[in-house]
């Protein structure tokens, strides 16, 4: 079993630089060898230190049905707030390599996945960094993606539709289902 990865789960007012934030999204729907996708997300956190990623916020984990096919496994989703030294092309393919190493496997899009980590935003960067486009293209309008923000750092504005992640959330269509995971539910 691994240990949840001890960060706040809200941000003190005036303590994070919102206008710079790193923000990844994690989701699993293909426990893989783990005993669960909340045990396998919990180990992927605990993986992002060793590839120069410190975790600064965390999310509690949301569950929806999955997209675009919902009878594929549910997901369990967070995103984090992350400080890296890494410029955004280099962060990619250090989350990449983490997926990897969870047995991420690029088959079929949108099919299950042991370890699905996404690059939402890297503080106000907008447009296509050679192939890696920011912030995250769909992000703005997935629940699952927007309501985990939202928990964690309301005010949050994205860089391109300019939207609070609070008004994002209450304004999105995918994923309407979307529900944070009480605590005594996973245990």
């Amino acid at each position: 079993m691994v240990e949840n990865i001890s960060v706040p789960t809200e941000i003190p007012e005036g303590d994070l630089d919102l206008d710079g934030a790193v923000i990844v999204a994690l989701g699993c729907n293909d426990k893989g060898v783990w005993a669960s996708c909340e045990e396998s997300l919990e180990a992927a956190l605990a993986r992002f230190r060793a590839e120069g990623v410190d975790v600064l916020a965390r999310s509690s984990w949301w569950s929806s049905k999955a997209w675009p096919d919902p009878t594929d496994p549910p997901f369990l989703n967070g995103v984090v707030i992350v400080r890296t030294a890494h410029d955004p092309g280099t962060l990619m393919s250090k989350l990449a390599r983490i997926e990897d190493v969870f047995g991420r496997r690029r088959s079929v899009r949108n099919a299950p996945r042991t370890l699905d980590l996404d690059l939402i935003a890297y503080g106000r960067l907008s447009g296509d960094l050679e192939g890696l486009i920011l912030p995250h293209p769909r992000a703005a309008e997935r629940l699952f993606v927007m309501g985990p923000l939202a928990e964690i750092a309301p005010d949050w504005r994205h860089p391109v539709v300019g939207g609070s992640a609070a008004a994002l959330a209450a304004a999105c269509s995918v994923g309407l289902d979307a529900r944070p995971v009480p605590a005594k539910a996973r245990a």
